[in-house]
């Protein structure tokens, strides 16, 4: 039986309750009603799932306290960090038999005026000489938020359904080269001018997602290459067209940059020009992940999706399109990641734009993901933390000296213990999983038999 490709009606399942989520109704959130569904023929079994399903599984579902300790962690080991990197601690350690404690006050004194100086330049100012400028980094932190979350939303989109999405940032360029080819030129007014470039860039984004979907679906081809192939296909093709002037090129310019955004197109600001950074497209995200969080939670497509992601073999069995969820899986992704590129280049940058106008959000969006566990208000919140370790880290490297990779190296490390919660359970003392416990029984007892099958096959 073909699934609906509307996502509307109730939803044909097979599966049993352990390999599916539960369903939900489109729209009254009540449970829905499966119909009938082809089942395998009588003594076939339902092939387990891929071993990328199960990773991405086994990664998303660690809890909310593993979560925070992981936070924790990579908080303790960037203060480590920029405790040996300061010289005002390197000197007091030439000394630190005759007297331990200016050691310790100097360590004390860099980590605590990192962290300071963090939460100063990404919160409140209180040292500000008005209201308004005390809680512009607040704003800021939003700002530099909005292209992380929308970003961050496609790759869990794409988690959810199974798939590694490692092209954000191929597709954050060709939203942005496509809502510049179509609509910078274009004298409109604003009330059609704006909503016709975040369309046209969520249209470049997702045609870019699609065509790693469609080859995913026709041929198999794994999604991590065509991603990765696919953004320096990206690059590289912005890089000539912003140094074509028959294209994207600033007209009269020899450098290779885009015309700039029409101020029509722009997002206007959300609370005046003393918060530059806070737009409009900050509405918009919120508004995106209640639409991200419905669809996948509560709509019966969702449902689909979350199937294929649990089990796609058993998805499959219960009737489910596997192949039309991947297309939909990468063109929603992909849209995503172009109203990340219209955050950038209606309201970040405003005066022209290169290959480079990702800024790394294409890829710091995999962490952002990972670190809300690929749930839309997860992924929500996790971008507000890494806005505001951007937003920070500008005020640690003025006020500390403190270089701006002490940042990059604390997101890298929270992303590394979210992807090993045994080794936040093991530092931090914790009780092993159960889940864990009985997947580590399972492979055990799967080694054993295969063991006596050697042996049986031996003699």
């Amino acid at each position: 039986m073909s699934d609906n490709a509307t996502g509307a009606g109730p939803e044909p399942t097979g599966l049993p309750p352990e390999q599916l989520p539960p369903a939900s109704g489109p729209l009254t959130g009540t449970p829905a009603v499966p119909e009938a569904a082809p089942k395998p023929p009588p003594g076939a079994e339902v092939p387990p799932p891929p071993r990328q399903n199960v990773i991405i599984r086994e990664i998303l579902r660690g809890s909310a306290v593993t979560t925070i300790l992981a936070i924790v962690l990579a908080m303790v080991v960037g203060g480590i960090l920029i405790a040996i990197t300061n010289p005002d601690v390197q000197a007091a350690a030439g000394y630190f038999f005759a007297r331990p404690q200016d050691t310790l006050v100097a360590i004390w004194n860099a980590v605590s005026g990192a962290y300071y100086a963090l939460f100063q330049g990404s919160i409140f100012n209180p040292i500000a000489p008005d209201f308004v400028s005390a809680i512009r980094p607040l704003t800021n932190t939003l700002g530099f938020a909005a292209p992380l979350i929308a970003a961050g939303l496609g790759v869990a989109l794409a988690f959810r359904v199974g798939l590694f999405n490692i092209g954000a940032r191929g597709q954050m360029l060709i939203g942005a080269a496509t809502a510049a080819l179509v609509t910078f030129h274009l004298d409109l007014p604003m009330w059609i001018h704006l909503p016709l470039a975040v369309a046209a860039g969520i249209a470049g984004g997702a045609i870019w997602g699609g065509i790693v979907g469609l080859l995913k679906a026709r041929t198999g081809a794994h999604e991590v290459i065509l991603t990765i192939m696919l953004n320096y296909v990206a690059l590289y093709l912005v890089s000539w067209m912003v140094r074509t002037p028959e294209l994207l090129q600033k007209a009269g310019s020899n450098q290779p940059i885009s015309a700039p955004t029409p101020e029509t197109a722009q997002y206007p600001s959300l609370f005046g020009p003393q918060f530059p950074l806070l737009n409009w497209g900050f509405p918009v995200v919120v508004v995106t992940t209640l639409i991200v969080w419905w669809l996948i939670e509560r709509s019966s497509l969702g449902f689909r999706m979350r199937a294929v992601g649990e089990n796609p073999h058993a998805a499959r069995a219960a009737g489910i399109s596997v192949q039309r969820m991947y297309i939909y899986a990468m063109l929603f992704a992909g849209g995503l990641a172009g109203l990340a590129a219209m955050s950038q280049i209606l309201g970040s940058v405003t005066s022209g734009f290169d290959s480079g106008i990702d800024a790394g959000i294409g890829f710091d969006a995999i962490t952002v993901a990972l670190l809300g566990r690929s749930r839309a208000w997860g992924t929500f919140w996790a971008g507000l933390l890494f806005g505001a370790l951007k937003a920070g880290s500008f005020t640690m490297q003025a006020a500390q000296g403190i270089p701006v990779d002490i940042v990059l190296v604390v997101q890298s490390l929270i992303v590394l213990f979210i992807a090993a919660p045994p080794l936040i359970r093991a530092v931090f003392f914790l009780p092993k999983d159960e889940s864990e416990l009985s997947t580590r029984g399972k492979a055990r007892a799967a080694r054993r038999t295969a063991r006596s099958e050697e042996k049986a096959v031996a003699s």
